[in-house]
């Protein structure tokens, strides 16, 4: 701010660090700073607090420093749950990170029916998780009752056992994955789309281009920033995988399918080991914050 005196000097006035609509709308976010202060980073506090000592429940004991870590790095099914745990998101890039973004394109070039298919889509993930995975599990079901196997009985194939499978088991659980929650993201993707201008679409068309060259040239570049997003959080979610391996195989057959969140929750609900519990969290979340970084720090822009 600058402000002239009597003899004719500049003043300058240093601008207040803080407003008077700062405070305003800080005073809007509070409650909300208190609420994700409350239920996220205490617990993750807390989390890390328990991990370094010897509980007797939830009651804390004994600091033992590291040691729960160490113990955790030595036991075998951590290491077979983390490397699952990876296999999980390379076969979920493979098949449940490009299917919402295939079917916002099909829906989008779609004439008629359009609001159908948005509800179709959609109505997987209205029903309850836990209902999705038994209904798969019937489906998949082992010997002539699975709806698959009884498919294949007319034409002579031989009943097969889908789930007992080690090389099949989390191909199916992200399948089933990919079912249960494609339909948001592709809504998502879909709102995105409809944000283009129509003047692309109109000189596309002028200018001779087919639904190839559009697709390439105008609905990809617009999404392009929304999937690097949409890829991060596809990631997140799939170290949070719990019921589908543990409903349908309780993490096997010989550990095939444990996720390292279903090892959290054996600590936690089969072991009572809270402390074991808490530093198998601790890591998850160091192994997402480095990843994170990495992520968006490789694909950040000069437009970013």
């Amino acid at each position: 701010m600058v402000k002239v005196n009597k003899k004719g000097q500049i003043n300058h006035r240093k601008k207040p660090l803080i407003q008077k609509r700062d405070y305003i709308g800080w005073m809007i976010m509070l409650p909300a700073i208190i609420l994700f202060a409350f239920f996220v980073w205490e617990p993750i506090l807390e989390s890390v607090r328990l991990s370094l000592h010897t509980a007797k429940g939830f009651r804390i004991e004994e600091f033992v420093g590291f040691d729960n870590y160490k113990r955790l790095f030595q036991y075998p099914t951590f290491l077979q749950a983390l490397k699952n745990t990876f296999v999980y998101i390379i076969w979920s890039l493979i098949i449940g990170f490009f299917t919402p973004m295939i079917l916002a394109i099909l829906i989008t070039e779609t004439v008629n029916l359009k609001s159908l298919f948005k509800v179709g889509i959609y109505f997987p993930n209205i029903v309850p998780g836990l209902a999705t995975v038994l209904m798969w599990k019937y489906i998949f079901g082992e010997g002539k009752t699975g709806v698959i196997n009884i498919l294949l009985s007319y034409i002579g194939v031989e009943p097969q056992v889908w789930m007992n499978n080690t090389l099949l088991t989390i191909p199916i659980i992200v399948i089933i994955l990919t079912w249960k929650g494609a339909g948001a993201t592709t809504l998502i993707y879909m709102a995105n789309i409809s944000n283009i201008d129509p003047a692309l679409y109109e000189a596309a068309t002028i200018d001779g281009a087919g639904i190839i060259k559009r697709i390439k040239h105008i609905i990809l570049p617009s999404i392009f920033s929304l999937g690097k997003m949409m890829l991060i959080l596809q990631i997140i979610s799939v170290f949070q995988i719990l019921y589908e391996p543990l409903v349908l195989k309780q993490g096997g057959p010989n550990n095939a399918s444990i996720s390292i969140m279903m090892l959290v929750w054996n600590y936690a609900n089969r072991e009572f080991n809270y402390p074991m519990a808490a530093a198998t969290s601790v890591v998850i979340c160091i192994i997402l914050i480095v990843f994170s970084g990495l992520y968006f720090k490789f694909t950040k822009t000069k437009k970013d």
